[in-house]
């Protein structure tokens, strides 16, 4: 573990920087003016609430970093390389080459604020410190509490079992620590819930702090991961050689011990949730309208961020814990993966493989092999579809002025078309395309962009202004899906069912009616569509461990060629028209920018060879 010093000074919050020292007479003596001695810190309140709020920072800005979670799964593809994603894809790290490490998980970060929380703890907790209102004591621990146990669980599902450390170190501390097992983790984080459940009931707290249903949403997912077949250690070792191997598997799952227990608590964290909130339209009988159905997602996603035409800001009642962009004028999730015809840098893109897993709006798969859909690929589809992925043809905003008059339908261009120009047909490259005249460096390697958490509203021009959408640690939604999960894994499919079917009439699809493992499997379908690119896809796929054939797939693109009919022509601009086109879509894998091959050492992210020459207790991952 990396040393952490205790400093006799702590930076201040903005939001404390008008607090003002007294003066003394021996000018060498005076505190910086730009600090606050830590013993002040826990004899004023409102200094010990900022202390807290700092922690917070750990959470940085969730999954909304140019760098997506989204693009090491099968969901998307990062549009820039050699940051270091397309060597975790290809299953090429190790301890000295780590590749793309978020702030969101990275294991010297998490334990900075572990830290942080163990202090406040500490202090309010039986040491010392001048706050005389228990109320607020009991508040701050809540949160202290809360955070820790997050932040442990970040390190416990990226890495396995962890180090658990439960006081504030000091510089003659020893720093050499054994990981604990991974049941002890996950006891240790469930005991933090449960305190922070207790200390925050019926607390009303501010926009962004966590409440005690964050705890309970976090007490649940930490069970239904404990439940899971990675972290049963008898199954994961007929599953994987790699684990099979591994001297010490008590890091990653429970050796032995009843599984059937643990769904059974799995499934009672959830259902807590469910009795204790109703989430948003989740009491529906029936499917809405296909274009209602549409709304009601795109609304989640905005989480009462936008104001866009049409989008019910009251579905922010789906979330349970957030984080907020209110005073963040560089939040601009848009310009990270919107168009680059739009001025945009098309960060995350979606992959063919997640495209073609969008139902049609009747709930039969989509093909390539039907000659009908493959005609016109996105027609009927899942209304959600049309609420998260730009594909070629689909309406978007007006385009930036700068660009000039050049797309007066305001649509999406990702394909190559005829164009009259004179006497002669040219072939004209879509300005969303790495062929375009705008920005084409950052054009989609996929054919496709994101629509998701980009706020519609047309009067938000991507490249220059920022939005204001809500990051979803966790949302009503995921406890049902756990709810759900945890119900077939005990065998009780009409309750899984009827929470299984109120997520889907919400979006605007029919019932699902199937049994036995068909349910498994359109239960995980429907946990893919409904929380993609929310940090969900790349630990499902794990904890089922069905990453080898998922993950490991190569990625697929889609390539759109527009023909003019007989007797048809069009000069420029391009517009989509199919009255005009006869359009041709050709599914493509391609390795070119992305040569993904799943190894069964990524199940765990490995830690640095640092990390193991800092702390030599600290046993390495299997296959690193």
């Amino acid at each position: 573990m990396k040393p952490i010093y205790r400093n006799k000074y702590l930076y201040a919050l903005a939001i404390l920087a008008t607090v003002t020292l007294s003066c003394k007479k021996d000018f060498l003596a005076v505190e910086p003016p730009n600090q606050i001695s830590a013993e002040l810190v826990w004899q004023d309140a409102a200094l010990a609430q900022g202390f807290v709020t700092e922690i917070y920072n750990g959470l940085d800005v969730g999954g909304f970093d140019e760098q997506m979670l989204s693009s090491l799964s099968d969901e998307s593809m990062f549009t820039h390389p050699n940051r270091g994603i397309d060597l975790i894809n290809a299953g090429t790290i190790n301890p000295t080459t780590l590749g793309w490490v978020d702030e969101t998980y990275g294991y010297n970060q998490m334990y900075n604020r572990i830290r942080s929380c163990n202090i406040v703890i500490e202090r309010l907790e039986g040491g010392e410190n001048g706050i005389a209102d228990q109320n607020i004591k009991d508040k701050l621990l809540g949160e202290a509490y809360f955070l820790r146990g997050y932040f442990y669980q970040q390190l416990l599902r990226y890495y396995g079992s962890v180090p658990l450390i439960t006081k504030s170190y000091a510089l003659n501390d020893d720093f050499q620590v054994k990981r604990a097992t991974y049941e002890e983790c996950v006891t240790a984080i469930l005991a933090d819930c449960e305190k922070a459940i207790t200390l925050l009931n019926g607390r009303t707290m501010e926009k962004g702090r966590t409440t005690s249903m964050a705890a309970m949403a976090l007490k649940s997912r930490v069970l239904l991961y404990a439940a899971s077949d990675l972290h049963d250690i008898p199954t994961a070792k007929t599953k994987s050689s790699v684990i099979a191997g591994f001297a010490n598997p008590e890091f990653l799952g429970y050796l032995s011990g009843d599984r059937t227990a643990r769904w059974t608590a799995a499934q009672a964290a959830a259902k807590a949730i469910l009795d204790a909130g109703a989430g948003y339209k989740l009491n529906l009988t029936a499917p809405v309208t296909p274009e209602e159905g549409r709304m009601n997602y795109k609304s989640i996603a905005m989480g009462g961020g936008s104001k866009a035409p049409g989008v019910d800001a009251s579905a922010a009642s789906e979330l349970i814990f957030a984080r907020y962009f209110i005073d963040r004028s560089d939040m601009r999730y848009g310009r990270a993966n919107g168009p680059n015809g739009y001025h945009n840098w098309a960060g995350n893109t979606p992959i063919g493989l997640l495209v073609d897993d969008y139902e049609m709006q009747d709930g039969t798969p989509f093909s390539w092999s039907n000659a009908a859909q493959k005609a016109s690929p996105y027609v009927n589809r899942d209304p959600r579809f049309y609420a998260t992925i730009l594909y070629d043809g689909a309406n978007w905003k007006p385009r930036n002025l700068v660009s000039g008059n050049v797309d007066p339908a305001n649509q999406i261009q990702t394909g190559e078309y005829d164009l009259q120009e004179g006497s002669s047909v040219i072939t004209f490259k879509g300005l969303d395309t790495r062929g375009s005249s705008i920005e084409n460096w950052n054009g989609s390697w996929t054919g496709y962009y994101t629509h998701k958490f980009i706020d519609p509203d047309p009067n938000i021009i991507e490249a220059s202004n920022p939005q204001f959408v809500p990051w979803p640690f966790f949302r009503y939604t995921e406890a049902v899906f756990n709810y759900v999960e945890a119900s077939i894994e005990l065998g009780q499919e009409s309750e899984a069912r009827l929470w299984l079917n109120r997520i889907r009439f919400r979006s605007g699809m029919p019932a699902i009616t199937a049994t036995g493992d068909a349910l498994k499997e359109a239960y995980r379908h429907e946990r893919r569509i409904e929380m993609v690119y929310e940090e969900q896809r790349y630990h499902d796929a794990r904890r089922w461990m069905i990453a080898p054939q998922t993950l490991g797939r190569k990625t697929t693109y889609i390539k759109v060629t527009g023909k003019f009919k007989p007797g048809k022509t069009l000069s420029s601009p391009y517009r989509y028209d199919p009255e005009i086109y006869n359009y041709t879509y050709t599914p493509t894998t391609e390795t070119a920018q992305e040569n993904r091959k799943w190894e069964d050492k990524i199940y765990f992210r490995p830690f640095s060879r640092d990390e193991i020459n800092r702390n030599n207790q600290l046993i390495q991952n299997p296959g690193y």
